[in-house]
């Protein structure tokens, strides 16, 4: 059951009549939509309560896009989880430490984005606060018009990073709003809060977990004349805090950065298409810096002018909740090399996964389906905890309002398709179930499984091949590691050749949900074998005993034949030792995100722990990240391998996968 709430959805006086923004559709519709008039806007919310005595109290409690709640001065909470809006997260929150007898101020900073991005359903005119107080089973609280709310004008946006995933911004400790979470804060001056006229929200409580915080100081700094540099040891994501003494008025440079330049200043022009740079205005005496969104960053810089003093400085770390269960194979514990491998992979899986499974930390900070498939489970065998996995699974089929075939991205007001990752998904599915024996989850997704496929079928399923798919084809990734695959995949466009590597997706796809069918005592969910024909016929070469990229070419790639290989769809040992033939004479850090991760699996289902290792160890893979002086896995095996690419990129973390004690030749 949850919560009913007698609270209500209240906002400012910018937001109170916008009419909600549709912000959904087909990638292929090409729609831009403007946001240049409702962006980047801090909303301030303060209530005070009396209470006579506290001993049980729970806050319910969202926003959107985002809230950081404040219980008598004391930060407690923020939230929520990316979600839509038909089925927005709401936070449940024991705060019974943080009342008091007498009187209680609950102060929440909110933030509407403005931005269509990967980041958040934003962009759609729907900002707005709920919450409730109940204490001792009676709602002592609520979001009404007598909540004050007031705009927070110490925070301005200087531009924009990413693919309009964040601001940079000046934060000016001078602005009548610091401090505004004090009890002793006079908001007399501010506005009554307005009912939002249009909510639309339909909200349902948070599955997953709330974010927990570190406390990390800096590992070593560094000072000259006007510049400190702090070096925190390894990246992380989150917030960079610093109290600081100077006259009003004073300006500080803040950068951030995740590697070093050769002459040893910090690189805060990131490779990930993100300048982080910001400003700092002191307020005079001792100012405290409250940066709002968060970066991921090992070093941090602060440009001093005359007379300022640094008091304090530290990085306060976000990230999901992280046990680890796992530990390394025995049969690999010993090796030094691999124990780096593993040490690399958990920094990445515990610092990084957020709220939802991101791709990147910094440049788009995207939920995708796809590598998330392949980090979630990774988290899921580390920790032997479920819930990132099944809010991947959850939010991708809430997609099924855009497109019967699903999106790319959840969560948010980015429209991407990618075809291979909905199949993807139905893998993990299944491995969700050899890891956790959960059958009501697996007779859950059954029907939506079926559902996804027959969409498949219906529209792109031409004499057993997908066809004329009007989704992007990523195949592998970053492009430069595609092997010259044959078939065009160009983004924004329907490919309509049959090509090999989205055909050996969707028999695999079919093969599960007929494994799937067979766990839950059913039929079959339908024959393979016209799959199987139609992918021989179109693709296999007899003679070269290897797979064409497409129906209409004779190019041969190691991509294409990657996943050819994976799925072993045939049992053919001729067309083993020639694709093994034509691996090694590459070796594994030709490939890349997709690719390496499905090689990988053959020989994990093989019990293949020689070749696991050798490609593990392969010198331009995980040991060129380490090399490269990584601390948290690559987009790409180097720095230089992608124009643009992530130095906090998830999907490479799953080596652990590989290299932890889970019996992968029964999961797969």
């Amino acid at each position: 059951m949850g919560h009913d709430f007698l609270g209500q959805w209240i906002t400012d006086g910018e937001f109170f009549e916008l009419a909600p923004r549709n912000v959904f559709f087909k990638q292929l519709e090409r729609i831009k939509l403007p946001c240049e008039e409702h962006r980047d806007r801090h909303i301030l919310f303060r209530k005070r309560v009396m209470l006579e005595k506290v001993s049980e109290a729970t806050m319910y409690i969202t926003a959107d896009d985002y809230y950081k709640l404040y219980i008598n001065g004391r930060f407690v909470a923020q939230g929520p989880a990316p979600s839509y809006h038909f089925q927005y997260n709401y936070n449940v929150i024991d705060v019974s430490d943080f009342l008091v007898e007498g009187e209680n101020v609950i102060a929440v900073h909110t933030l509407y984005q403005g931005l269509i991005n990967r980041v958040w359903q934003s962009g759609d005119n729907r900002h707005g606060l709920l919450f409730d107080l109940v204490v001792d089973g009676k709602t002592v609280a609520k979001s009404d018009e007598s909540v004050r709310t007031a705009r927070h004008t110490a925070y301005t946006e200087l531009s924009e990073v990413g693919y309009h995933t964040q601001f940079m911004e000046r934060y000016d400790s001078n602005a009548p709003e610091v401090g505004f979470e004090r009890p002793d804060f006079d908001d007399t001056g501010w506005e009554n809060a307005r009912l939002h006229r249009t909510s639309d929200h339909v909200v349902t409580a948070q599955e997953s977990k709330m974010l927990v915080f570190e406390k990390r100081k800096p590992f070593s700094i560094t000072k000259e004349k006007d510049r400190v540099t702090y070096d925190f040891g390894a990246c992380y994501v989150g917030y960079l805090r610093v109290s600081a003494k100077g006259k009003a008025g004073d300006r500080i440079r803040l950068r951030f950065a995740q590697e070093l330049l050769p002459d040893g200043n910090i690189r805060h022009e990131l490779r990930a298409n993100c300048v982080y740079e910001e400003e700092w205005v002191l307020g005079g005496g001792i100012s405290v810096l409250d940066p709002f969104d968060y970066k991921s960053f090992r070093y941090a810089e602060l440009l001093l002018p005359e007379g300022v003093e640094i008091l304090d400085v530290y990085f306060e770390v976000r990230h999901y909740p992280f046990a680890l269960k796992a530990a390394m194979r025995p049969e690999f514990a010993d090796d030094k090399k691999l124990q780096k491998i593993w040490e690399l992979c958990l920094h990445t899986q515990k610092y990084g996964v957020q709220e939802v499974i991101q791709d990147c930390m910094e440049r788009e900070k995207g939920f995708y389906l796809g590598d998330g498939c392949y980090t979630a489970l990774t988290y899921m065998l580390l920790s032997c905890d479920d819930s990132m996995v099944k809010k991947l699974i959850d939010d991708a089929f809430a997609t099924e309002f855009i497109s019967d075939t699903l999106m790319t991205c959840m969560d948010c007001s980015f429209m991407q398709e990618i075809g291979e990752y909905p199949l993807m998904m139905i893998y993990l599915i299944y491995w969700h179930y050899r890891v956790t024996g959960d059958l009501a989850y697996l007779q859950y997704n059954y029907p939506r499984l079926t559902r996804l496929l027959d969409a498949y079928k219906r529209h792109y399923e031409q004499e057993g091949l997908l066809k004329n798919v009007d989704k992007w084809c990523v195949v592998e990734w970053p492009k430069n590691f595609q092997h010259d695959y044959a078939v065009d995949i160009t983004e924004g466009k329907v490919c309509e050749e049959a090509h090999v590597s989205l055909n050996a997706y969707y028999i695999e796809a079919v093969k599960t949900a007929n494994r799937i069918a067979a766990v839950l005592g059913r039929p079959a969910y339908r024959d393979e074998t016209p799959l199987l024909d139609a992918f021989k016929a179109a693709f296999y070469d007899e003679k070269a005993h290897l797979f064409c990229d497409g129906e209409h070419h004779d190019h041969k790639s190691l991509v294409g034949n990657s996943f050819a290989y994976a799925f072993n769809h045939f049992e053919d040992k001729a067309f083993d030792e020639a694709f093994l033939a034509m691996y090694d004479q590459n070796g594994i850090h030709t490939l890349s995100l997709f690719c390496t991760f499905m090689v990988l699996y053959r020989f994990a289902k093989d019990k293949n722990l020689a070749r696991i290792k050798q490609a593990l160890l392969d010198e331009g893979a995980w040991l060129r990240i380490l090399r490269e002086d990584g601390t948290a896995t690559f987009e790409g095996w180097g720095k230089d391998t992608k124009k643009n690419g992530s130095l906090f990129h998830l999907t490479m973390s799953y080596a652990a996968a590989f290299l932890c004690d889970a019996p992968l030749d029964e999961i797969f």
